[in-house]
């Protein structure tokens, strides 16, 4: 009887486990909250997929700019945004804030210190790497770490500060090339995805739209062709150089830029405009920029001449010939309105240049227009913009055989004569002095806090006007005990000491 009782009792108890364990029914989702899921799932596979292709990029700087990282304002998102001459001035506030501490300098390094980091992406499976130039246009040594701990060593193949793209080689082949969009075909509300390494916390992934298209972030002759994708996916310092793609894991953009802080505005290089820039850097090491040589306006924007117009209500405006460009000589007329490139409409000034942006420097173009209510098709060879904007002015000066400029060497630090165009190069006052034009790295002089353009005046109490009154101040003198080497830096007078080491 109990042994039955027990039977019972521990049948019941199975039962009631069975009953207390059994799952309930669970309810089938939405079909929003699948929909919803299925975008999570999407999210997850394209960052795990570009993710092979992002690279982090280690910077070594050369030692005259070392003192930005010491810099705080080297981690505000406005730093990147400076033109060099500000981002210069900062960094030698601080770097002259720090020597009046008087603290002890530190023993002279020979191994590279890697104190500065962006990001890339894998633009060829050879070895080829995409980035910001801003990122490695100062680096000594560059260093390219793949997810999952490789490292490469980096050559620098060429920079293009207009853009801000540059490339990177590294010895390696096979390599999970990222996919490349169209930035042309990109909508504006479509979802972005940027991927990078911020305030370097690696392989950090945000997701945006994009805001907008063909966004003109700069005015002045910084970056003075671009046009930017602005996405509101959060891109931070560090971002620089990595990809911005869409929700088929296709590259879009490259990262650059953001506007304030906590905005919401980032800004990319459209992807269409950085491979023309990258294949030049890799075939060239530059970028060679067509153009034709005109001063042009938006028709609709013409408050002076839309009513004049005959016959068109959108195109461009040629409203002067830039002395000695390619169009000067060309059928092109003044007052003609350029209404297509190579059968593509153009409707603005800035499609006309973004037209011609993609083109090669010494082709021809046929351009499309009207002319006193008659259209009209007419070739025009283009030319290759000049590298330094302050010449277009002086396009028809007579060409001048280069005389041979008398330079000095002191410690690591070249030093020529002043002349007009040196001054304008360098932007400073055409005065007394001999300028600083180079600086080799590991040097004395790159240890201080000496800069490009520079003014030496004096060496020790020598007074130098020239650079043959440099070479006499130094004869003499014994380079172990050291100069004293007077300065003058927009401006600011102050000296530095340079001594020859062991």
């Amino acid at each position: 009887m109990i042994k039955k009782i027990a039977v019972t009792i521990l049948s019941a108890g199975l039962l009631g486990g069975a009953v207390a364990n059994s799952p309930a029914q669970a309810a089938e989702p939405s079909e929003a909250l699948k929909l919803a899921q299925q975008l999570n799932q999407a999210f997850v596979e394209v960052a795990e997929s570009v993710s092979k292709s992002v690279v982090i990029v280690r910077v070594a700087n050369k030692p005259q700019a070392a003192g930005v990282f010491g810099n705080p304002l080297r981690n505000s998102p406005f730093f990147d945004q400076l033109p060099e001459e500000y981002r210069k001035f900062f960094e030698r506030q601080q770097e002259e804030r720090g020597d009046r501490e008087e603290q002890p300098r530190r023993p002279r390094s020979r191994e590279p210190v890697f104190n500065g980091q962006g990001s890339g992406l894998v633009y060829r499976e050879d070895g080829i790497i995409l980035t910001n130039s801003h990122v490695v246009e100062n680096a000594d040594k560059v260093q390219i770490v793949f997810k999952g701990g490789r490292e490469y060593d980096g050559e620098v193949l060429g920079v293009d500060r207009q853009s801000d793209i540059a490339v990177v080689k590294i010895a390696a082949t096979g390599l999970d090339a990222a996919r490349m969009g169209d930035s042309s075909k990109t909508k504006v509300g479509e979802f972005a995805i940027a991927v990078g390494s911020p305030y370097e916390l690696d392989y950090s992934v945000t997701v945006g739209h994009v805001s907008a298209k063909g966004r003109r972030v700069f005015t002045d002759q910084f970056m003075f062709d671009q046009d930017f994708i602005q996405t509101d996916a959060s891109i931070n310092p560090g971002n620089s150089g990595g990809p911005l793609v869409n929700i088929y894991g296709e590259v879009i953009g490259i990262n650059t830029l953001i506007r304030g802080v906590n905005t919401g505005i980032g800004f990319a290089v459209p992807v269409n405009l950085a491979k023309r820039v990258a294949e030049m850097l890799v075939e060239d090491g530059k970028v060679t920029r067509a153009w034709l040589g005109v001063s042009i306006t938006t028709l609709r924007e013409d408050a002076d001449y839309r009513d004049l117009a005959v016959g068109v209500e959108d195109g461009v405006v040629v409203r002067q010939f830039v002395p000695g460009g390619p169009a000067e000589s060309s059928d092109l007329e003044l007052a003609d309105v350029i209404t297509a490139v190579d059968g593509n409409s153009v409707k603005s000034a800035e499609e006309l240049k973004r037209e011609l942006r993609l083109k090669k420097a010494g082709v021809s173009v046929t351009l499309g227009l009207m002319r006193n209510g008659e259209a009209r098709e007419i070739e025009v060879e283009t030319g290759a913009f000049p590298e330094d904007i302050t010449t277009v002015s002086r396009l028809r000066r007579p060409e001048r055989k280069p005389e041979a400029e008398e330079k000095a060497k002191l410690l690591g630090m070249t030093v020529r004569d002043i002349t007009p165009d040196l001054a304008k190069r360098f932007e400073v006052e055409d005065d007394e002095g001999v300028i600083v034009t180079e600086i080799e790295n590991d040097s004395a002089a790159a240890e201080k806090t000496i800069s490009l353009g520079d003014i030496v005046t004096r060496i020790n109490s020598a007074q130098v006007d020239s650079v043959k009154s440099f070479k006499a101040a130094l004869e003499g003198e014994d380079l172990k005990k050291g100069v004293i080497v007077h300065l003058n830096s927009k401006g600011s007078q102050r000296f530095e000491v340079l001594k020859q080491y062991e």
